[in-house]
């Protein structure tokens, strides 16, 4: 079993910014595939961003050039800079990962290939 837990979720003006931190345990960080993904009341789970365990990263349309998804193996973390924030970008955002081994870039935005998943953390954009 693999442990995820969100945190860094609250409350942002917009064009503000905020970080979100993803923890995983119960497995080796390094062999796992991490994603983000957002759902937003009344509308369907989207994809945010993914980083690879053998590397490579995937970025939502909406989201791209305003968002960055990092991994620091050794602290066994992910992050998520998200700015130039607008209300559109609030939403419950959930951490997810994979541990297939097999995974491709293509499929990083496909929540099936995550098995394991966090209670997510709210970000909500407002001023």
């Amino acid at each position: 079993q693999v442990q995820v837990v969100e945190s860094g979720g609250g409350l942002v003006q917009p064009g503000g910014s905020l970080r979100l931190s993803c923890a995983a345990s119960g497995r080796t960080f390094s062999s796992l595939t991490i994603g983000w993904f957002r759902r937003a009341p009344g509308k369907e789970r989207e994809f945010v961003a993914s980083t690879r365990w053998r590397g490579g990263t995937a970025t939502g349309d909406s989201v791209r050039g305003r968002f960055t998804i990092s991994r620091d193996n050794a602290k066994s973390t992910v992050n998520l800079q998200m700015n130039s924030l607008n209300p559109e970008d609030s939403a419950v955002y959930y951490c997810a990962a994979s541990t297939r081994s097999g995974i491709i870039l293509s499929s990083l935005g496909d929540a099936r290939q995550y098995d394991f998943w966090g209670q997510g953390t709210q970000v909500t954009v407002s001023s």
